[in-house]
């Protein structure tokens, strides 16, 4: 087969030699016919390699475009995205079909377009501030933090209250009243800390409205007194004072 191959492509070459003579003819001195003294040589021989084969492999490795010669006035007709996908190249085109380009703003009027976005931000930021601590004091309950411990601030409704006077405090484990816990019925502060092993109690759960701890099973009632578990006494109560309706120091 290899030999068969051989053959096919020997006949298929042809060669033919091409001669060029130098200019001062072919007998120019002593070194013979067809020498010249200044090249050094008579003739220059190059062989053209003429073959089907090499000229279909020279055609493939050129370096023109995949797309032919007469399809590029049709390219112009494209949109430049479709344009691109059939001839890439490195020149960005924008395609104005989709949209219309609109020409830079003025730079003077830019500064004050930056002062303007960026003051907003501080201004949206504080009304959003003072939104988020109106929400917080209208809230029912909220926690915060005294010496390191959590303070439970809640906010009684008028049947809360009710309910909290409502309770037979000979019964009770530690008895006292609701009056005695609290200096405004309707706002309650104790500290967030179990009297039975220091655990934190869980707001608005327990069998009686109030915390319920989840370490023993201790549950303290709307007033903050324990009603069922292993706790010996009441929350706590810290010290505070109203210097305002909605404004407390503790402490």
């Amino acid at each position: 087969m290899l030999r068969v191959a051989r053959r096919r492509l020997s006949s298929s070459l042809s060669w033919r030699p091409v001669a060029t003579v130098g200019a001062r003819g072919p007998l120019a001195g002593a070194g013979g016919p067809g020498r010249d003294d200044d090249d050094g040589s008579a003739y220059q021989r190059r062989f053209a390699i003429e073959s089907p084969f090499f000229t279909a492999a020279r055609g493939f490795s050129s370096a023109e475009t995949l797309v032919p010669r007469n399809q590029d006035a049709g390219l112009a007709e494209l949109p430049a995205t479709v344009a691109a996908l059939k001839n890439p190249n490195s020149k960005i085109l924008y395609d104005q079909y989709n949209h219309e380009r609109y020409p830079p703003g003025d730079p003077s009027k830019r500064a004050f377009a930056y002062f303007v976005l960026s003051g907003g931000r501080f201004v949206y930021a504080s009304l959003l501030r003072l939104l988020v601590l109106k929400f917080v004091l209208s809230m029912s309950a909220m926690t915060v933090k005294w010496r390191g411990k959590p303070v439970f601030i809640r906010r009684r409704t008028d049947d809360d209250i009710k309910l909290a006077n409502s309770v037979d405090v000979a019964s009770l484990r530690h008895p006292e009243q609701d009056a005695e816990r609290v200096k405004n019925p309707e706002w309650l502060v104790v500290i967030g800390v179990c009297t039975h092993l220091g655990c934190i109690p869980l707001p608005n759960s327990g069998d009686f409205g109030g915390w319920f701890c989840p370490c023993h099973g201790s549950h303290y009632d709307i007033s903050g007194r324990i009603r069922k578990g292993p706790a010996p006494y009441n929350l706590e109560v810290p010290t505070y004072s109203f210097l305002e309706d909605n404004k407390m120091f503790i402490g």
